[in-house]
């Protein structure tokens, strides 16, 4: 079996001809190439965060599962951190992606997506982000493009930094990063009643709808994903899509370009584009944003007729 050397850490990989991608003859070993050259990039955004693995050891074409609990084969120079579950109590190790070694190493183990948590491991219960997961309810980006801009024309009023990436897989996200100063429930209360301004605002357009038979053709402003133990996608990440099209943070300029939508950039091209510029996210946790005075300017807005 081939050996791969990480400074003090040797994986032994296996089956690196194996196909992934049947319609693009991608293998594993591709995808562990991907995974070394893009650590550098990505670790910004696995820093100090639980990961879900999401793997497909017979590739995409094959049903695939989330992992969460780190198996006993993993090595033990794999960091790990114990997270509580809060339906039972019981304690779940999951793993946290700290070296180029581990990376690779996923990669080994067929894991195609990394889905990280909205906290960092030394404060579980408190989000350094806030998430707005934007999703069409066609076929076309454009709605999702719209609610993007709306979003951010809001986040801008409440004098909220906020960025944008391509899911790889339909939509994008909008995250708003956090001084980690709330828990979960405070950040999701925040998050819904934006999205509830904005659904009442563009009730043709938006909507905080859950039933999908009830939403019909509007955009759901989905603010799921700011609970405890939920995750979303890691910026870099490879989806499991034909293509291998990657979730991609854009500059806000970016988001005007005819031609883009959420699966724009792949496994293939997603290196050309670093070489060309630096990651429009690089930077991004240096704004550490309370939420208290957003909230006071949320209400002022929805008391007048802006924005």
């Amino acid at each position: 079996m081939p050996l791969r050397k990480y400074g003090r850490y040797t994986i032994e990989t296996s089956r690196e001809e194996k196909v992934l991608f049947p319609d693009d003859d991608i293998t594993k070993g591709e995808l562990i190439n991907y995974h070394e050259q893009l650590f550098d990039t990505m670790a910004p955004h696995l820093r100090d965060r639980a990961i879900v693995m999401q793997r497909f050891p017979d590739g995409i074409d094959e049903e695939g599962f989330y992992h969460k609990q780190v198996p006993e084969h993993f090595p033990d120079w794999i960091s790990t951190t114990n997270v509580t579950k809060r339906e039972t109590g019981d304690k779940q190790a999951l793993v946290v992606c700290d070296k180029k070694a581990t990376f690779a190493y996923l990669a080994d183990q067929a894991c195609i997506t990394l889905h990280s948590w909205a906290s960092r491991i030394d404060r579980p219960d408190y989000p350094d982000r806030l998430i707005f997961d934007l999703d069409p309810p066609g076929d076309t980006f454009e709605p999702v493009r719209d609610a993007a801009r709306r979003l951010r024309h809001l986040m801008e009023a409440l004098e909220l930094r906020s960025f944008v990436q391509t899911t790889g897989s339909r939509g994008l996200h909008l995250v708003v990063p956090l001084d980690a100063s709330e828990e979960f429930d405070s950040v999701r209360n925040f998050a819904r009643a934006c999205a509830d301004h904005l659904a009442e605002r563009h009730p043709d357009e938006l909507t905080v709808e859950q039933s999908r038979q009830k939403r019909g053709n509007r955009l759901y402003l989905d603010v799921a994903r700011n609970a405890y133990a939920q995750t979303a996608v890691t910026p870099y990440s490879v989806r499991a899509i034909a293509g291998a099209p990657v979730a991609t943070p854009l500059d806000w300029k970016e988001l005007e370009r005819r031609d883009l939508d959420a699966r724009s950039y792949t496994l293939h091209n997603i290196r050309q584009r670093l070489a060309q510029r630096t990651d429009p996210w690089e930077g991004m946790y240096r704004y550490r944003q309370g939420l208290s005075r957003a909230r006071q300017r949320l209400d002022r807005i929805a008391e007048g007729d802006e924005p």
